[in-house]
């Protein structure tokens, strides 16, 4: 019986003392649980341009970027080519994102948590007519 203790013990000092001489011998990592993914680690960008039906670059319009989680809410004034950008979003959240132009509104997009793409690219068009006199 003291026989087994000592050669258990023994066993598990060799195995500590091998496995600093041999990293490679060290047991490894546990997979990844089933339905866990890396998705977690990375962030998501979110670019485009707002548009008139034109194709013409609307410069000041105000992007607005809804957190469907917080109901929290960023903005963007867009520059002289239209182009706005938001960094740093979590991929697993949902967000809505619309523009405003003169007291005109694009239709609101939906950037989901099941798109897997690290960079999306929203085109935000608005209508804008000429007020008649």
């Amino acid at each position: 019986m003291r026989l087994k203790k000592v050669i258990t013990v023994a066993a598990a000092a060799l195995l500590v003392v091998l496995s600093t001489i041999f990293p490679t011998l060290a047991p490894a990592a546990p997979a990844p649980q089933f339905g866990s993914s890396s998705k977690e680690d990375k962030s998501r960008l979110l670019t485009g341009k707002v548009l008139d039906a034109a194709e013409n670059p609307l410069p000041d319009a105000v992007v607005y970027l809804t957190n469907t989680h917080t109901r929290s809410v960023k903005t963007y004034i867009v520059g002289p080519d239209g182009t706005y950008r938001f960094p740093a979003l979590l991929p697993s959240i949902d967000y809505e994102v619309y523009a405003q132009y003169n007291n005109r509104k694009s239709g609101t997009k939906t950037v989901s948590q099941f798109d897997d793409r690290t960079q999306v690219y929203i085109t935000l068009k608005i209508n804008i007519k000429a007020d008649a006199k």
